[in-house]
């Protein structure tokens, strides 16, 4: 099999071609395959011919997009279509990310999690684009659409953009007070975990479709916290603070955890958010202003 994976510089196409590594790879970073330049990608599927596309590239700015729709609506939606088209004409399988940032979020923390047949009600222009970029996937009866949720799997020495998590634990590990939400309910996503539930279904062991794909649990961003500075082994020097007292440009979701049965009932059992915690935490090692204080 012969796999093409797009934005290939990010986290998780990172450990999607970990997880595919037995496999004939040809990755496109962003800088290397534009996924809104419909001639580029033709081009692209033509001369690499792949049996699977794996579509890692998005526009997850959530604040910019409010201020920047085109861009946010060009990469998340319309090069999703293009994607299809291009699989389409191959005859190749499509692997497509969404996000839970397509449901309102209004209700309240003893909630059931949202599973697959809740109706998404976006609330900002990056949860629009990404939902468009769902059904725009879903049109193409060979595409699986696994929705995640606040991504993680960062090694301490990452140099670029970190996700709501690595921030945490940056945080923590530099003694910092780390400001948290008391009033967000997350499941997050291990990458790794991810990567190996895409493995999973394309294998194949399901139908295509859509899938939430997060690690087992939830909790509010204040108890995830919590657990890390515990595995740490460190103060948690959490500040506690709500939705309310925060101004941003686009709404967010507070209570956004999805449920996985769907997964579990094609065979593949997500671990818990914290299991995941643990064992990322393990192999991510230590940052280096950690390091410093240790030695001081």
């Amino acid at each position: 099999m012969r796999v093409l994976v797009t934005g290939a510089s990010g986290q998780l196409a990172d450990a999607v071609l970990r997880a595919f590594a037995d496999r004939d790879l040809v990755s496109y970073t962003r800088a290397t395959l534009d996924v809104t330049d419909v001639d580029a990608v033709r081009l692209a599927v033509d001369q690499t011919a792949p049996d699977l596309i794996i579509n890692c590239a998005a526009f997850n700015r959530v604040d910019e997009a409010e201020s920047h729709p085109a861009d946010a609506f060009a990469v998340n939606a319309f090069a999703v279509r293009t994607l299809v088209r291009a699989a389409e004409g191959r005859g190749a399988a499509l692997v497509h990310y969404g996000s839970d940032f397509v449901f309102a979020g209004l209700d309240g923390p003893d909630a059931e999690p949202y599973d697959e047949s809740v109706e998404p009600s976006p609330r900002s222009i990056y949860a629009a684009s990404t939902l468009v970029g769902d059904w725009l996937a879903l049109a193409y009866p060979r595409a699986y659409v696994l929705r995640v949720e606040s991504l993680f799997g960062l090694p301490a020495a990452w140099n670029g953009r970190r996700g709501s998590l690595d921030t945490i634990v940056a945080g923590l590990e530099a003694g910092r007070d780390v400001p948290v939400f008391t009033d967000r309910v997350v499941s997050p996503s291990y990458v790794v975990d991810v990567a190996a539930a895409t493995r999973y279904l394309i294998d194949p062991h399901a139908p295509a479709g859509l899938y939430h794909c997060v690690n087992s649990g939830r909790g509010t961003w204040y108890q995830v916290a919590g657990e890390v500075a515990r595995l740490l082994g460190v103060p948690a020097r959490l500040k506690p603070i709500t939705t309310a007292e925060t101004r941003f440009a686009a709404a967010r979701p507070k209570f956004c955890a999805l449920s996985n049965r769907k997964l579990a009932a094609a065979g593949f059992e997500m671990p818990t958010w914290q299991d995941a915690l643990q064992r990322w935490l393990a192999v991510r090692g230590r940052s280096p202003q950690a390091e410093a204080r240790t030695a001081i």
